[in-house]
């Protein structure tokens, strides 16, 4: 191997890891807040990926529809929690944003989807199915199980992705897809040649994670979010709406699952179930990350990201294996260094 070749390596696994990165603080967000593994992230990276691509070629998402049905299931739940003391303005609040807004997002849907909308308009209405998604996913699966144990919340998670993964292939069939790409401008650096997509991904990349940043520091959500990872309980005792934590981590995860696939379907080819694959590889730098740091989680999904790129350079056939293998020891690690666990003994 020589040094240009080593060079290109690094750079797409700093492309690669980019994603991952993205993935990892999503599954952290979410854990941290919710206490739930979302194993459905690979379905959000799927639909946001494949709603997006389908719109790019003039096709009508199932996705959209799908939002819709969510969206009244969810509005129903709402409606029937509250049927013994209604408060308008909250069941109103929830058919707004349950029924109303997704059906809205539908029409306009059906207007790209037949008039070929610019790539801008596709990518802003991929990112409203998708996040219309998540919001609705949490409400029916994950909100009436809010205080049961972790097991539970893995268990529904599983369920979830299942459904979800079934839907894809529903949807949008067993072929691959690709997108458009973002962005056609291209630099050259030395022996390396930056893509459009590739910059885009290092820039949407860096600007998202600024973002995020700055909606924990300042922003009263954002404050209420940390607050509600750090001590669930004393949040609610201080007037925190956990139930609304659990909907803007679960909006926040949908929103950059769908960013990543967006970012990656004009670099590959996606199929319904490939997301899966991906979001796996973001759940190991979130574990890597112990599920808490996110500047951890960011570092090890870049290290990921480079080490699946020597892996297919070397062992292309053992790639997925290599990249996997990188939990073994970090959970052997882990278990050493974590204090002991009392079990109960029940005679």
């Amino acid at each position: 191997m020589n040094t240009t070749i080593m060079l290109f390596l690094i750079q797409d696994g700093i492309t690669n890891g980019a994603v991952y990165a993205l993935l990892g603080l999503a599954l952290v967000l979410v854990f941290a807040v919710t206490r739930v593994i979302l194993i459905p992230q690979g379905e959000f990276v799927t639909y946001g990926a494949l709603t997006y691509a389908s719109l790019s070629s003039g096709q009508m998402p199932g996705t959209a529809k799908l939002a819709v049905v969510m969206g009244i299931a969810a509005f129903i739940f709402d409606l029937y929690v509250a049927r013994r003391s209604l408060h308008w303005q909250r069941v109103l609040r929830s058919l707004l944003l349950n029924v109303v807004l997704p059906a809205l997002v539908l029409g306009v849907t059906y207007w790209a989807a037949g008039a070929r909308a610019p790539a801008g308009v596709n990518v802003a209405l991929s990112l409203a199915i998708v996040a219309a998604i998540g919001l609705s996913l949490y409400r029916i699966a994950f909100q009436p199980l809010a205080h049961t144990s972790v097991l539970v919340l893995l268990i529904a998670s599983v369920g979830c992705h299942l459904a979800l993964q079934g839907l894809g292939l529903l949807f949008f069939g067993a072929e691959g897809q690709r997108g458009p790409t973002l962005l056609d401008a291209s630099a050259i650096l030395g022996p390396l040649r930056f893509t459009g997509q590739g910059l885009a991904v290092y820039g949407i990349t860096i600007a998202f994670i600024i973002a995020l940043w700055l909606f924990f520091g300042l922003t009263l959500y954002g404050k209420a979010l940390r607050a509600t990872a750090v001590n669930r309980l004393g949040a609610r005792l201080v007037g925190i709406r956990t139930t609304l934590s659990g909907q803007i981590a679960f909006l926040l995860a949908s929103i950059i699952g769908a960013l990543s696939g967006i970012l990656i379907v004009p670099i590959t080819t996606l199929y319904y179930d490939t997301g899966f694959l991906i979001g796996l590889k973001g759940f190991i730098a979130a574990i890597i990350g112990g599920l808490l740091s996110y500047p951890l989680t960011a570092i090890a999904a870049l290290m990921v990201g480079i080490i699946e790129s020597f892996s297919s350079f070397y062992a292309s056939n053992f790639k997925e294996v290599i990249v996997f293998m990188l939990l073994v020891p970090i959970l052997l690690l882990r278990s050493l260094l974590a204090p002991a666990a009392v079990e109960d003994e029940k005679d």
